[in-house]
C-alpha cells in the first residue's frame, strides 16, 4: 500500500512539473503567428529575438542574484524589439495580448510569462 501511494505521490508531481515548463521559442513564435498572421519574414525575425531572450535568461539563471529585477527591463526590451517588427495593427493586437496575460497573471491564473 506505502508504494502505491509513493507510485501516485511521484506521477502528481512529475505532471505538477511539466505543467510549469516555459514555452519555447517555436512554441511561441507558432502561437504569435497564428494569432497576428505573421509573414515568414517576420517569423524568422522574431524567432532570433526570442532565441536571443531564451539564451540571456539562462545565463542569468546560472549567474543566480536578483534575477526578478533583472528579467523584467529584459523582457520589456524584448516585446519592444518584437513590435518593431510587426506592423501598427499587429503590434496593437500583440499589446492586447500581453495586457490580457498581465491580467490574468495579477488575478493569479497562469498563461505564459508575465511581461510590463
Amino acid at each position: 500500500m506505502m508504494m502505491i501511494c509513493l507510485f501516485v505521490l511521484g506521477i502528481s508531481a512529475v505532471s505538477h512539473a511539466q505543467g510549469r515548463q516555459r514555452m519555447s521559442t517555436a512554441d511561441r513564435v507558432k502561437a504569435l503567428k497564428e494569432s497576428l498572421k505573421l509573414t515568414d519574414d517576420q517569423v524568422t525575425k522574431i524567432t532570433a529575438i526570442y532565441d536571443g531572450q531564451t539564451k540571456s535568461m539562462d545565463s542569468l539563471r546560472n549567474a543566480g542574484g536578483d534575477m526578478r529585477s533583472q528579467m523584467r527591463p529584459m523582457m520589456q526590451a524584448t516585446n519592444d524589439k518584437v513590435k518593431a517588427v510587426l506592423t501598427p495593427e499587429q503590434a496593437a493586437a500583440y499589446q492586447k495580448e500581453m495586457d490580457e496575460r498581465r491580467a490574468r497573471m495579477q488575478n493569479g491564473g497562469g498563461g505564459g510569462q508575465s511581461n510590463k
